[in-house]
Order: structure tokens, then C-alpha cells, then sequence
């Protein structure tokens, strides 16, 4: 966001413009959910930087259109120090008569409507000084309402982290796009209201990909998945993956794979499993084609099964394998190989993931491999602690796709896409009632089903399945409470979700 401010201001549009149309937005909101402002008691608390000028400015605004029934402007720094945009909006808001107070005083203490424009997006460690003494002043309100200014003062623009002590908002007003403290925990759930506020950047600077390291899935995003299809289709044109999953009492990770790619849209999905299991699995819907394989004794898939299935996947347009398959010597010899001599895309989960690790995981190279671990495989497959992969998720997961050429799917309360590029996609969607066995299982499925339609779109594919499975979850959760929900719930609100997806405009 700082590239693309700087960008702004070099193609003609000057900062104090951009303070103009931030400080617009925001009055907005107000007029948009405190009407009627003119009755409110607002205060307006403004630091030293460009968001105490986004402040200044509110306060401005406010006063010219609503002449409230009281507006106190309380400037925590010395006003010496103000410089640029910040000093100019200061100079504006004194000619309209309005002189900042340097102390909270008894007009503060019945504020009905607070603004905080105390600290920005570039903060660094915990709030100290007089910073910290607003935010204090601010959470001892009992009775006010507060909107925050891009950010909730004391919390960091650049991390889901909570430094220190901030400014407890009911809602957040921010400019242009969130930032990472908007979409990544603990941080995220800090923001109340989130409004994200066009203020003139050219649409041109998001245009190239490249430049974006960082982004939120968005429903705007990946609506282009879900438009009516032609009336000519047939299944052909629809992907037939393959689901190598399954062992002898744990076939129904294999079928909820399976149907879970059925659901996303395949044209047709086969699954791939030990003998002994072929009959459960098939059992779970006619629709799905089922193969049996070698096994072992012990029911898992045997060393002398990787032939039939790599014939099987140069059919099929991508493999989805790992659930409920072990991790047995010989099932683990079948997955590292699939891993490196397999031509065609694989989405690897589960047991797969854990066959893997400690394996010395080779490069995914030019084959195209999609990772999909919870925060405890990935544990195990980089060697890192959980709590080291849970205190940065995002670097995690961009480190182990830029090094081992793989895109991952690190999933979580806001899963992450990384890509073997450095890009990193946020998604938002979710719920604590998919936390129960067998949903991993259908997101392998909803991969494997939305790559198998959309190959030649492979990043806009997978946010499409991970963004379509949280938003089941939370669909589910809302039908059945968060405690009922279990991982085929997810399959029965899909259709839900996608109607809302498709509904939603083009963002491309």
C-alpha cells in the first residue's frame, strides 16, 4: 500500500487529495450508520502522523456538513510537529474556527461518537507516550461508540500480531485494500465493521499481478468459476480426476474425496483404493468409479500398486492422493515416486503429506504439486515447531513454496495459498464447526474437482475451492450451530454458497 500511495501521488493526484477522499469515506460511514450525526456528541482524537491528518480533516468534514451537537478535536502531540498534509488540514480546520484541545477533558467523558486518528499503519512495537494515554482514554469510555481510522490505533498495519495495548473499535474504516492486519488473526477479529474505501488510486496500479504479493480471496475474485455453463457441455469437458485414497477402515475418506470432487464439478472422478476397501467406498455413491489396488496384509496400498496407478492418472487430468491411506513402508515408497515421476498435477493430503516428510522432500520443479497441510503436518514436513509456523504463517507458507517449488495450501483460521513465485493468498472464509475429522478430505476433493474444470487456471482454481469450502463451513455452522456440523455438511450447503458466488460481479 505504501508502493501504491507513492504510485498515486507521482500520476498527478496530490496526497492532500487522498487525505480528502480517506477522510470522505469515513464520513460517510458515519452519516451511513450513526445518523443523526447533528445529535451525537463526537470527539475526534488525532495523532501526530498522516492518520492524526486523516483526523483533522473528519473533523473538518464533519462540522461543515452535520454541525454537531458538541465536537471536540483532541490533538495528542504537539501541533509543531505536524508537517505536510497533516499541517495543512490542521491550518483548514482552524480557519473554520475549531482549535484542537492538547487534553481529555470533561467534554471528552461524555463523547457519544469517537474517532480514532491516533496511530497508523506503520507501527512498530507497542504504543508508548501520549499515544498510549489516548488509546487508554479512549477504552475508558463506557458508553461511546468508536471508528477507527484504516486501523485501530496500537495494532501493527504489517501483521496479524497484537503488540500492545489498542484501541478497542466497533468498527474500522481502511482506504484502497486491507492490509495484513485486516486479514490475518488475531488481529482481524479486532477491526469490528470493516469498510475498505476507495480514495482515487488508479485501478491500473492492481492490474499486474506481479506487483501484488500479498491478497485477499475475494467473491469478486472467483465468481468467473461459477457462471452458467454452455448448453452443449458434456462431462468430458469437466476433468476426470483420480483419488488415490483409502485402506481397509478408512474408506470413507476415500468417498468423501471423491464425492467432494463430484460436487465441485467434475465431469468424472475416479477413486483409487485397496481391494479390500473397493466395496465401502463404492457403496458411498454410485456416480463414483472406483479401482481396486494391490494392498499389503495390513490393507494399505502395496508397493506393487504403483504401476496401475500411474496408467490410471496419464487418463485421468489430475490426481488427488492421501487420505486415508497410511503411512506404511510400502505406501510410502508409491507416494514419493508418484511425487517425482508423475507427469500430470497431483493435490496431496493427509497421509500423503506425512509419507513425505522426513522423506527429503525433493522439488516439486516443473510438475505442477499442490500441498495441502494443516499446521501440524507442515510441522513435520519443514522441521519447524507448530508454534513457529502459527507465529508466521504467511512467511511459512511463501519460504516452503518458493523453496521447494510447490504451491500449499496451508490451512488454518485464514488459510493461505502460497505459490512458488513468493505470492501469498488470504482467505477469509471459515468456521470453528469444521473442525472435525474428514473436512481436509473435502477440500482435497474440491481441488481436485474445480483443477480438473479450470486447468489452464490453476491459482484461481484452488482459491475458488478453498474459499467455497470455508464458506459451506460457515453456512453449515449457521443451519446446524458450529457443534453439529460434520465434514458432509460442507457438501450439502455447497450449493448455497455457489449460488451466492455466482451471484456476485466479475472482479476480472
Amino acid at each position: 500500500m505504501g508502493e501504491v500511495d507513492r504510485a498515486t501521488i507521482e500520476s498527478g493526484i496530490p496526497g492532500i487529495v487522498l487525505m480528502e477522499n480517506a477522510a470522505q469515506s469515513v464520513v460517510n460511514y458515519i452519516a451511513e450508520h450513526f445518523s443523526p450525526v447533528s445529535e451525537r456528541r463526537l470527539a475526534v482524537v488525532c495523532g501526530k502522523g498522516n492518520n492524526g491528518g486523516d483526523g483533522l480533516a473528519i473533523a473538518r468534514l464533519l462540522h461543515i456538513r452535520f454541525q454537531p451537537r458538541t465536537l471536540l478535536v483532541v490533538l495528542t502531540g504537539d501541533p509543531a510537529e505536524l508537517k505536510g498534509d497533516a499541517a495543512q488540514n490542521l491550518a483548514m480546520l482552524r480557519a473554520e474556527g475549531i482549535v484542537p484541545a492538547r487534553e481529555f477533558g470533561p467534554a471528552f467523558q461524555i463523547a457519544t461518537l469517537v474517532i480514532d486518528a491516533v496511530l497508523g499503519t506503520g507501527l512498530n512495537g507497542p504504543a508508548q507516550g501520549a499515544a498510549l494515554d489516548a488509546i487508554r482514554a479512549i477504552n475508558g469510555l463506557t458508553s461511546a461508540k468508536v471508528v477507527a481510522v484504516d486501523i485501530p490505533s496500537g495494532l501493527s498495519g504489517d501483521s496479524g500480531a497484537v503488540p500492545g495495548e489498542y484501541v478497542r473499535a466497533d468498527a474500522t474504516v481502511t482506504f484502497t485494500a486491507p492490509k495484513v492486519c485486516h486479514a490475518m488473526p488475531p488481529a482481524c477479529d479486532l477491526m469490528g465493521d470493516l469498510r475498505v474505501a476507495p480514495i482515487s488510486s488508479p485501478l491500473s496500479l492492481f492490474e499486474d499481478d506481479a506487483r501484488i504479493r500479498l491478497a485477499l480471496v475475494t467473491p469478486e475474485s472467483i465468481a468467473p468459476l461459477f457462471t452458467p455453463r454452455a448448453k452443449d457441455s458434456n462431462k468430458g469437458k469437466f476433468g476426470h480426476l483420480l483419488v488415490v485414497a483409502g485402506s481397509r477402515g478408512k474408506s470413507g475418506a476415500a468417498a468423501m474425496a471423491g464425492l467432494a470432487g463430484l460436487r465441485a464439478g467434475a465431469g468424472l472422478v475416479t477413486v483409487a483404493c485397496p481391494e479390500s476397501a473397493l466395496s465401502a467406498v463404492a457403496a458411498h455413491a454410485p456416480e463414483l468409479m472406483t479401482e481396486p489396488l494391490a494392498e499389503t496384509s495390513t490393507g494399505v496400498i502395496a508397493r506393487a500398486a504403483y504401476d496401475r496407478i500411474a496408467e490410471l492418472a496419464q487418463k485421468c487430468t489430475l490426481t488427488a492422493i492421501g487420505p486415508g491411506i497410511g503411512t506404511g513402508d510400502e505406501t510410502r515408497d508409491v507416494v514419493l515416486r508418484l511425487f517425482a515421476e508423475l507427469d500430470k498435477p497431483m493435490v496431496i493430503d493427509a497421509d500423503a503429506l506425512n509419507c513425505l516428510a522426513g522423506s527429503g522432500l525433493s522439488s516439486g520443479g516443473k510438475r505442477l504439486r499442490i500441498l495441502t497441510p494443516h499446521p501440524g503436518e507442515m510441522s513435520r514436513l519443514t522441521g519447524r515447531s507448530i508454534a513457529e509456523i502459527q507465529a508466521d504463517r504467511i512467511s511459512a507458507a511463501r519460504s516452503f513454496a518458493t523453496e521447494r517449488k510447490v504451491i500449499v495450501v496451508l490451512k488454518g483460521e485464514r488459510t493461505l495459498i502460497g505459490f512458488p513465485d513468493g505470492r501469498v493468498w488470504i482467505n477469509p472464509t471459515g468456521s470453528p464447526s469444521m473442525a472435525t475429522g474428514g473436512t481436509g478430505d473435502i477440500l482435497t476433493g474440491m481441488i481436485g474437482g474445480l483443477l480438473g474444470q479450470f486447468p489452464g487456471s490453476v491459482g484461481l482454481a484452488i482459491a475458488g475451492a478453498v474459499y467455497l469450502h470455508g464458506l459451506a463451513g460457515e453456512i453449515a455452522a449457521r443451519h446446524l450451530t458450529e457443534q453439529c456440523v460434520i465434514a458432509t455438511d460442507l457438501l450439502r450447503y455447497l450449493p448455497e454458497g455457489i449460488r451466492g458466488i455466482a451471484n456476485v460481479p466479475h472482479a476480472l
